[in-house]
């Protein structure tokens, strides 16, 4: 039973890192070099992402500044930061791209914010998904005699504290993304 609730506690955390993931690709009010992460660029026939291929900095709040290492990177860098959804339009001065965030008017942030609460939630489903396979796996030792009842209950609480546990950290990193982009 310690197997079933190590393999769900292993998953849940992966529910709540997923999520963290997620949020840094968000874009909100302020510059930030972890939007680019999910940017790939067409690098010699492989699509390789962006931080690899170029450095990007972020010298004011609302100004990023990528520089490839290959110069004749440049354009190609640019279109795939168009073609990404992020809304983003690169000024290219031949030697580095140059991206202004502007500020977020109050409609976009409204949409941000309800983007951020459907990420959470579908967070939460995954965790309480593997709080059900959970039980389900608990229950199958219990019929199979592996253990008894009183374990059974016992690895069930166990389990529903767990997935209470987690919740509340996706409810946490929730309202706290949800403050950062309400933030004008």
């Amino acid at each position: 039973m310690q197997q079933v609730l190590s393999n769900c506690e292993d998953k849940m955390g992966k529910s709540v890192a997923s999520l963290n993931a997620d949020y840094l690709s968000l874009r909100t009010g302020r510059a930030s070099a972890s939007i680019f992460d999910k940017v790939k660029v067409d690098y010699y026939g492989q699509e390789t992402p962006l931080n690899q291929v170029a450095s990007v900095s972020v010298p004011e709040a609302r100004l990023v500044v990528i520089q490839p290492w290959d110069k004749s990177l440049l354009s190609v860098i640019e279109k795939a930061i168009q073609k990404s959804d992020l809304g983003l339009n690169p000024s290219n001065d031949g030697k580095l791209l140059r991206i202004n965030f502007p500020p977020l008017t109050q409609d976009r942030r409204k949409e941000l914010a309800k983007q951020a609460k459907g990420l959470a939630e579908n967070a939460r489903i995954a965790v309480r998904n593997v709080r059900r396979d959970g039980m389900e796996e608990i229950k199958k030792l219990q019929k199979a005699g592996t253990i008894s009842e009183d374990e059974q209950k016992d690895g069930e609480t166990k389990l529903q504290k767990m997935t209470d546990s987690h919740i509340a950290q996706i409810n946490d990193i929730a309202a706290a993304k949800e403050k950062e982009i309400m933030e004008v």
